[in-house]
């Protein structure tokens, strides 16, 4: 599983797509995808140059189909996970986030924690899919959210899982300096990669308050059936409620989460 390209920079001019009303379409979702709180269809009309007319009937046609919804509070339109689901890894007919739902929802059951799918997307840790937790006091993100892979569980799982050249290029794409969020950060390469090298002896990694002060996190990684890796399940709390002792007994039930996911993906 290797870093993926970015989108190119520049859009080609609208009079040379054959057909100018899918680019409009294509257009708005990229520029709902750069607001995640979502746009007014006034914004989105002054920031896209299109009529309203035109804006509102493609906004009207992408909350029909599920790839946008209309915010309760203020109007404005935001993109929903329906494009994580289409272009989420897959085995075969299998996507990963069909088959990781009810695990995933289990292990929340279980742990009463937050659980997220996460998979790796332009060299960044993306959430694909979350489980918000039962305790009153949760630690959450958003589907959707990008992370630094080498600064939460679920990154370093994937990282670990890749061969030596993907690895490279993604330590070329970083750069020699990684950015430290807390004084925990792996921020440089020497401090990573034994990490790496550990979380693959031992089949799980952990977050010790790496990325965020005062929450800690276990991820397993998720392979396909030709043991290629796709992914990474991770449980996250506060330090309180998963203390480092606590770690090997969260990795057991990220990795049989992990064993029913990967069961439903081979069918």
């Amino acid at each position: 599983m290797s870093p993926i390209a970015p989108a190119p920079a520049s859009v080609p001019a609208m009079d040379d797509m054959p057909s100018p009303t899918g680019a409009k379409t294509l257009a708005l979702l990229d520029l709902l995808a750069r607001h995640g709180t979502g746009l007014t269809l006034a914004e989105v009309t002054r920031r896209s140059g299109f009529t309203q007319n035109l804006v509102f009937r493609l906004l009207k046609t992408l909350v029909i189909m599920g790839y946008a919804m209309q915010r309760e509070d203020n109007k404005a339109y935001a993109l929903t996970n329906r494009l994580l689901q289409l272009t989420g890894p897959r085995t075969g007919e299998r996507s990963l986030a069909f088959c990781a739902h009810e695990a995933l929802r289990n292990l929340r059951d279980e742990t009463g924690e937050t659980v997220q799918l996460v998979i790796e997307s332009g060299g960044k840790a993306l959430v694909l899919e979350q489980f918000r937790g039962t305790h009153a006091l949760q630690v959450c993100g958003e589907v959707g959210m990008r992370i630094p892979l080498y600064s939460c569980a679920p990154g370093k799982a994937i990282l670990a899982s890749w061969g030596e050249s993907p690895l490279a290029a993604w330590f070329r794409e970083e750069g020699k300096t990684l950015k430290k969020f807390t004084e925990r950060t792996l921020a440089r390469r020497e401090d990573l990669l034994p990490a790496l090298e550990n979380i693959r002896r031992l089949g799980y990694a952990v977050d010790r308050a790496e990325g965020v002060e005062g929450i800690h996190c276990v991820a397993a990684p998720v392979f396909d059936h030709y043991r290629q890796p796709i992914g990474a399940i991770t449980v996250m709390a506060p330090i309180n409620r998963m203390p480092e002792e606590e770690f090997p007994a969260f990795a057991r039930r990220c990795q049989e989460t992990v064993e029913r996911i990967e069961r439903k993906l081979k069918g």
